[in-house]
């Protein structure tokens, strides 16, 4: 059996892997966030050119924009996602010995739930307003409330299922599927005009940091 050189670097745990990650997000968190309060100049500009442009092609492709109102509000939203949430938990209690990861999961959910309307009224960004909108929504922008929802849902449960040993197959669908997801409603936020891309932005970096925080938590205090 080949023994690795004693010089040769250990692997590190996948805990301290996950907490680098961690700090990496909760410090590009923290900085957009402050560059969003503050209105840097180079920020706000740029979220302005790219939200005029894509305006302009929603209006310009009006069976496109349609689409991406039915995928933003139907297959993406954020109760849909919670109803993913709550169909995976069931699953989760029909194990008997999951029961704990369960209540991790839906708590996971409602951390960031709650956390997302806590930065909302904090910062209290407006919205993009236009003279000829496709889309309305409410209340405040930062953070895109379906792209942290959709982050901390698709992450939550793409972990599970690696955790649980999915067949290949599965994992590679359920990777494709996420990603697409949290792409694709982050996307059709900014297409449709009821977000700034900085505010998509902080969505997914706030979603992927109750992940990560998540997954350190389950893998300290799990059984």
């Amino acid at each position: 059996m080949h023994t690795p050189p004693v010089d040769s670097p250990p692997h590190p745990p996948d805990h301290r892997t996950t907490a680098l990650a961690a700090a990496v997000l909760a410090v590009a968190s923290v900085l957009l966030l402050i560059l969003v309060a503050a209105e840097w100049h180079p920020l706000i500009s740029l979220d302005g050119d790219i939200a005029r442009t894509t305006h302009r092609w929603a209006v310009d492709e009006p069976d496109l924009t349609h689409t991406f109102r039915i995928l933003t509000d139907w297959v993406w939203d954020p109760w849909t996602m919670r109803l993913l949430t709550a169909l995976v938990v069931v699953w989760l209690l029909w194990r008997r010995s999951a029961w704990w990861t369960a209540l991790w999961l839906a708590m996971t959910v409602a951390v960031g739930n709650v956390l997302q309307q806590s930065v909302k009224a904090a910062l209290d960004r407006p919205r993009p307003v236009w003279p000829d909108p496709v889309d309305s929504a409410h209340y405040a922008a930062y953070p895109s409330g379906h792209a942290m929802t959709a982050t901390i849902v698709c992450g939550s449960v793409l972990w599970l299922v690696h955790r649980y040993g999915a067949p290949r197959a599965l994992r590679r669908t359920a990777l494709w599927v996420a990603a697409i997801s949290v792409t694709g409603v982050g996307l059709t936020r900014i297409w449709l005009g009821v977000h700034w891309p900085s505010d998509v932005a902080g969505g997914w970096l706030l979603g992927a940091l109750v992940v990560t925080l998540a997954v350190l938590v389950h893998r300290r205090w799990g059984p």
